[in-house]
């Protein structure tokens, strides 16, 4: 609450990453009821060009940069968001 989607974008990218990040294009809005078994979640996800030292945060065990012919396993429909972004490059 109190901050644009935008803004809550930049800062969860920082946390959870450690990197800065410049916003290029909205890729999709992903809002399916049953789209993640523990509840009803609602992603907004975008392109973004990103710098800094990556770094994994408060929700994550690990950070890495993938090219996008090497992902590992995502979870849920994440693998779409992917697929959906890179449709957009």
């Amino acid at each position: 609450m109190g901050e644009t989607v935008e803004e809550a974008v930049r800062r969860e990218a920082k946390e959870e990453t450690g990197l800065d990040i410049t916003l290029l294009k909205l890729v999709g809005v992903y809002s399916k009821p049953d789209r993640d078994p523990r509840g009803h979640v609602v992603s907004v996800c975008y392109l973004a060009w990103g710098w800094g030292e990556i770094s994994a945060g408060s929700d994550a065990s690990a950070a890495e940069v993938f090219g996008p012919e090497v992902l590992p396993p995502l979870a849920f429909d994440h693998a779409s968001m992917v697929r959906d972004g890179l449709e957009k490059l």
